[in-house]
């Protein structure tokens, strides 16, 4: 088999149809478009879900839940499946996607109590849930809770805050210095004033 041999299966595709072609066709004058209107005009018709102007159906059905933006999305185990892997090793995120148990970390691997564990395993997760800790344990292992690096808003906007003041008692000591500087002049030029008029 070559590439120019290849063809699609049959009735897979079909051919365009032709339109205004001719009366004889079928298709001809208004082109299957039908005598004036919205819909007869070159880029007419309505957007997707446009009900005329009336309230159109997305907006009259009732709205429920909202998406929470700060969620976070957990990697998913359950202990089970940790009797796959080796007794008396460290179990993190690393081992679990190297061992294909799970695809990829997310914002963390969260461990479940489904099922038995039947090895002394040290386990390294984001969360765990109550049961999955408590089996953890009963099999002489541990449940440790580890945290992703995450950016430190706070000191950032502290830092940020610290500046900002820096900049404003620089500012106030630059205008002090000018103020004194500005009377200082104007002293030294009624001093100088008040001699000539003496002399």
């Amino acid at each position: 088999m070559r590439l120019e041999n290849l063809s699609p299966a049959p009735g897979s595709t079909r051919e365009v149809k032709r339109v205004g072609r001719g009366m004889g066709s079928g298709n001809g004058k208004t082109a299957g478009r039908g005598h004036k209107g919205q819909k007869s005009r070159a880029g007419g018709g309505t957007r997707a879900g446009f009900e005329g102007g009336q309230m159109p159906l997305q907006r009259r059905i009732p709205k429920r839940g909202f998406n929470n933006i700060f969620a976070k999305k957990y990697a998913f185990i359950n202990v089970e499946k940790l009797n796959l892997l080796e007794d008396g090793i460290i179990v993190d995120a690393k081992v679990l996607i190297e061992a294909g148990l799970i695809k990829r970390e997310l914002d963390g691997v969260k461990v479940l109590g489904n099922g038995e564990l039947e090895r002394k395993l040290t386990v390294r997760a984001a969360a765990f849930s109550e049961t999955a800790k408590q089996k953890i344990e009963a099999a002489g292992g541990k449940a440790e809770l580890t945290k992703k690096a995450e950016p430190v808003q706070g000191a950032e906007v502290k830092g940020a805050k610290a500046k900002g003041a820096e900049a404003k008692e620089a500012k106030a000591k630059g205008a002090e210095v000018k103020g004194a500087k500005v009377k200082e002049a104007k002293a030294k030029g009624a001093k100088a004033t008040g001699k000539a008029e003496v002399i």
